[in-house]
């Protein structure tokens, strides 16, 4: 076979992952070994590669081909989330380009539209996971929408409706009115933002008195229902049982009272809009306020906006304002910062709105997924630090509100079948939900037809969290064989962004349905940033193209790119030099492998001790690196476990076991060390095998003929043995006579083909081990030990012990004479310049201080290295 001199992974990456998947090494079947399980983080539907996905993605790789070389049934289950909220958006923009308006569809006709767009572009991103190189197993892949998945969905939600945990409520929720649904509590971002306060004059009805209101949303005038003053403001005693009129409007409005007014805050009078701010409607409910809800479902005024009907509200802002300052209503503005919540999904600003919605309650769910995290431990975050921000959410948890006004998506399983809000039976099937309400009505004459399903979609959550679960149909099957294999799984790796949304979730569906953890550890990855720390983003445009960055350095290099600085929970600071430095260690090996190929084996030469001492070191140094590389992986130190191999691998094997084994130029390696190199090699590849899966499988085929079932991909992780601790520790001494030789010759300019003398005084009492080594690697004639210092020799120290290299024959003592004067001379002309400096007074005395003492430092070391100098001279005379 013949083996190119440079690696060019184009040519290997698609070659061997078209293997693996050929020979079926990804998929997993219960049988008698350990099972290593991991579920995907399900990307949505929607989405193509991104620098977050090929962090995560990578780590999981990782962690499922090291438990697969450890022999244990390894399982990573792949799929893809529905993704409600964005899905939708893609396809209405979609229509929206062929002149269809969505609201123009019926439910059945717009999910035709979703599900094409779905199967169009819903399996893009787990293809680009392939080029990464993630050995997920694909025939397990898994969509949210899949019938079994959604059977599970419908059937959960069923159990905790039965169970009285989820129940319909008209409240106040939070509106995105470009998505045109409610979101729940965590997925509205609130962000600091400056606005203004605008003080209103409000007349009084029957006088000429006005009082005054700030508020920071003129345009919700139009649902103003009450003024509200403190009753303890004496300021606003003589307005108590009077009534108030709404500018432009000219709604008649009581004056209420009520302590929740802050007496400090804007003027003490607060303009009650209860259809439009979730304080506002307690004040409502609580003083049987009229409810005025001024907005269409996409944030535009209705009606009761008179002119601005049909207006965004941030335009009828604007207009407002200026109409009201032009009727005298508006007093004042002023500049004011105040929370603003937005979508997550959409960035929209989020608009309070009262609506009929499905919540669960979570005060009792919770309890076990907060004792599992927070007490036995039974579910481990890493890294620890994020148990606080897990602590936080679990103990101040609100209901959950799980219905979201979409159509792709679950449809809730709620069947209304007459005028009242009431009037409605819960149940898996249309046909349970028929029998349900016949017994609920006691009408027998009921139809399928006399039913009516819930509009609204369930939110994506409500699906996900069931996750690890479902891909094993463990919710509704939870006896067959593969979920009692498989659950719980082992590691979760994700970001530390959707810890409550899906992390804490699905420990809480766990322990609901199962009675157990979903998962035993959470690896939380930071955020992908670039070089000045920002998110990654399109609208940045700092976020590259994964894609690209895989053809440039190959998928091995962005792996080990990513992971070099990819600490637990820490944010990456994502720089293409790292790919490049992932590239450049790959080469690295390649080189290594390709010069092995290059050397002719001898059967009939014996092995040099120089190399048999080497190999037992190396294989001491290979197995103290497995205890570290162990260690890190225990505690998900995967940028630590990277880096010591690395470094094995770079320095020792390549830099320094290779140049020592080595044979000499045109010479033969006798047989014992090339094999004994070979092996090691191997066992090299197996601890990089999980980051750089396909450099290693191109080397581990190459080195010889290897059937199916013995692949790199499930070869045996290698075992720990005993450390050699002394043998590591007199190498690191040799190792540092060797690099003192190589600098003399560097300094001194002493050929390397000529071999030199060499003694020592061995004031250390160093062990002879490495004497063959250093021999070999400095090119000596022998290594003499000697009692007393060699007198006219060229020495160094490693710690107390002194090294000598005689002059005679080693260097051209001449041409040395003659460099030394030359320097000296330098030395001494340089040394003349700056005492003239420091003799002039005028210098000294006006010259900032720290410039005259540069200017003595200066004198000084010149004055120590002409004495250095007329020493060597004279030892050369």
């Amino acid at each position: 076979m013949s083996i190119p001199s440079k690696y060019d992974a184009r040519n290997v990456e698609s070659k061997w992952y078209d293997y693996w998947m050929k020979h079926n090494y990804f998929h997993s079947k219960p049988d008698s070994r350990e099972p290593y399980t991991i579920v995907i983080p399900p990307p949505n539907v929607t989405g193509v590669l991104h620098m977050g996905h090929m962090l995560n993605n990578t780590i999981q790789d990782v962690l499922i081909r090291r438990a697969r070389l450890q022999g244990k049934n390894a399982c990573w289950v792949p799929g893809t989330d529905h993704a409600s909220i964005a899905t939708e958006a893609k396809v209405v923009a979609k229509l929206k380009d062929q002149g269809i308006d969505k609201n123009d569809l019926t439910r059945d006709e717009f999910l035709k539209h979703a599900w094409d767009w779905t199967h169009e572009y819903g399996g893009v991103i787990l293809d680009q996971l392939k080029k990464l190189g993630c050995s997920c197993d694909w025939e397990r892949t898994k969509f949210t929408m899949d019938e079994d998945m959604s059977e599970a969905v419908i059937k959960v939600f069923v159990d905790l409706y039965n169970k009285g945990l989820i129940y319909r409520g008209y409240r106040m929720v939070n509106w995105d009115p470009e998505a045109k649904t409610t979101l729940s509590d965590e997925e509205v971002i609130y962000e600091e933002k400056q606005g203004n306060l605008y003080y209103l004059n409000y007349k009084i009805e029957g006088s000429d008195d006005t009082l005054t209101i700030a508020t920071t949303r003129p345009e919700t005038i139009f649902g103003d229902t009450a003024i509200c003053i403190n009753p303890n403001d004496e300021r606003f005693t003589h307005l108590k049982g009077k009534k108030a009129i709404v500018p432009l409007c000219n709604r008649v409005i009581p004056i209420i009272e009520d302590d929740y007014v802050d007496v400090e805050f804007g003027t003490g009078c607060l303009k009650v809009t209860p259809a439009h701010d979730e304080n506002d409607k307690m004040l409502g409910d609580k003083h049987n306020l009229e409810v005025v809800d001024i907005f269409n479902e996409d944030a535009s005024l209705n009606s009761f906006g008179l002119h601005y009907e049909g207006k965004d509200r941030f335009v009828v802002r604007k207009e407002i304002t200026k109409e009201l300052e032009e009727k005298g209503f508006l007093i004042k503005t002023e500049t004011h910062i105040n929370k603003v919540g937005t979508s997550e999904r959409t960035k929209a600003v989020i608009e309070p709105r009262l609506s009929d919605q499905w919540f669960l309650k979570m005060e009792e769910l919770v309890k076990p997924a907060i004792k599992a995290v927070l007490e036995t431990g039974d579910v481990k975050l890493f890294p620890k630090k994020f148990e606080n921000t897990y602590r936080h959410w679990m103990e101040n948890i609100r209901d959950w509100n799980i219905s979201r006004q979409l159509y792709w998506g679950h449809q809730i399983p709620a069947y209304f079948y007459g005028d009242g809000k009431e009037d409605f039976v819960v149940a898996e099937t249309i046909e349970d939900a028929l029998e349900l309400a016949k017994t609920k009505t006691s009408n027998s004459e009921l139809q399928v037809s006399d039913l009516t399903q819930d509009q609204d979609a369930l939110d994506t959550w409500f699906s996900s969290w069931l996750w690890p679960m479902s891909v094993f149909d463990g919710v509704s099957n939870p006896d067959n064989e593969e979920f009692k294999y498989y659950y719980p799984t082992n590691d979760l790796v994700t970001g530390p962004d959707i810890l409550f949304f899906w992390v804490a979730r699905m420990v809480i569906a766990g322990y609901e349905y199962t009675g157990e953890r979903p998962f035993e550890n959470v690896y939380l990855t930071g955020l992908v940033r670039d070089k000045q720390r920002r998110k990654m983003s399109k609208s940045l445009g700092n976020s590259p193209d994964a894609l690209k960055l895989i053809e440039e350095f190959g998928a091995d290099g962005v792996r080990v790119g990513l992971l070099l600085s990819s600490a637990a929970g820490n944010d990456l600071l994502f720089d293409e030099a790292l790919c490049q430095q992932g590239k450049g260690f790959g080469n690295k090996v390649w080189s290594a492998f390709y010069l092995t190929t290059l050397w002719e084996v001898s059967q009939d030469i014996a092995q040099p001790n120089s190399s048999k001492i080497a190999l037992e070191w190396y294989e001491a140094k290979f197995q103290k690196a497995l205890i570290e590389i162990e260690d890190h992986f225990s505690k998900y130190r995967l940028s630590d476990a990277l880096m010591s191999i690395y470094k094995l691998i770079f320095d020792d094997f390549c830099g320094w076991l290779l140049e020592i084994v080595k044979p000499a130029y045109g010479q033969p390696i006798d047989a014992v060390t090339y094999n004994k190199l070979i092996s090691i090699f191997g066992e090299n590849l197996k601890i990089m095998h999980p980051f750089m899966p396909f450099i290693t499988e191109e080397i581990w085929q190459a080195m010889g003929e290897r059937s199916p079932e013995e692949a790199l991909i499930v070869a045996k992780w290698p075992e720990q043995k005993s450390v050699n601790e002394a043998l590591i520790t007199e190498f690191d001494f040799a190792s540092q006579v060797v690099s003192g030789i190589r600098s003399v010759r560097k300094d001194k300019n002493i050929a390397f083909k000529d071999a030199i003398a060499f003694s020592v005084l061995n004031n250390e009492q160093i062990q002879p081990t490495f004497d063959e080594v250093i021999k070999k690697l400095g090119n000596l004639e022998e290594v003499a030990y000697v009692t007393e210092a060699v007198e006219g020799a060229l020495t160094f120290r490693v710690k107390s012990n002194e090294y000598f290299i005689p002059m005679s024959g080693a260097i051209d003592v001449e041409a040395e004479i003659n460099k030394l004067t030359e320097e000296l001379n330098y030395t001494e002309g340089f040394l003349k310049s700056v005492q003239k400096k420091l003799s002039n007074e005028r210098f000294v005395n006006n010259a900032p201080e720290q410039v005259v003492a540069s200017e003595k430092k200066k004198e000084a070391d010149a004055l120590a290295k002409i004495e250095t100098l007329k020493a060597s001279l004279a030892s050369l005379k």
